[in-house]
């Protein structure tokens, strides 16, 4: 497990926001970054706050690595359209966020877990890639063996979080259907994520 399943309240408090809008986090009581400087506050640069937004967005998908989520960038600059909103979609179209959108788990970092461990099928077949493509009209379903899972019960019950209105959910039979690609303003981030500012830290 990456160290940051461990350390994901430190993110949190780095980059001054409730990044997963959870009301368990520490950044409720203490807006300020952690460590002995955490308090300091100074003015961020253009590059400094195209950073923070890319680290907002790679950091809100849990455990992307840094050449993983250029080769997103790169992905959505290859695509006709606007490529900020490319890149939320590529984002989205994750099998893992797709678990985790549908409430099948509670964190992000539970669903790569998830999905790791071999409890999602997609169309009937075992897929236990995290960073699989869904696409649209896919049925992303939990195995029938792993459905009375503490972790799954949990979080289908958990009023913390909205289903999206790109991916239609049964939650009777735990399964999801990919209804299309999103837009940014379809996403339910927590916070505000600027992914023109992600654009243009990779442009630079």
């Amino acid at each position: 497990m990456s160290n940051r399943v461990q350390s994901k309240y430190k993110i949190n408090r780095r980059l001054g926001v409730n990044l997963w809008g959870r009301p368990k986090s520490p950044f409720n009581k203490r807006e300020y970054g952690p460590g002995q400087h955490g308090q300091r506050r100074r003015k961020p640069s253009d590059f400094g706050t195209q950073l923070a937004a890319k680290q907002k967005l790679k950091g809100y998908y849990g455990n992307i690595g840094e050449k993983q989520f250029r080769r997103y960038y790169q992905e959505a600059v290859r695509r006709r359209g606007d490529t900020g909103e490319k890149l939320i979609e590529i984002l989205e179209r994750r099998l893992d966020a797709v678990v985790y959108r549908a409430k099948f788990v509670p964190t992000v970092f539970a669903a790569r877990q998830f999905v790791n461990h071999g409890h999602i099928t997609v169309n009937g077949k075992r897929v236990n890639i995290p960073s699989y493509q869904v696409q649209d009209g896919d049925e992303v379903q939990v195995k029938a063996r792993s459905r009375e899972l503490p972790l799954v019960l949990d979080a289908i019950e958990s009023p913390e979080r909205d289903l999206p209105t790109y991916i239609e959910v049964q939650l009777k039979d735990m399964k999801a259907r990919f209804v299309r690609g999103p837009k940014l303003a379809d996403v339910p981030y927590p916070v505000q994520m600027e992914p023109n500012l992600v654009i243009e830290f990779y442009s630079r």
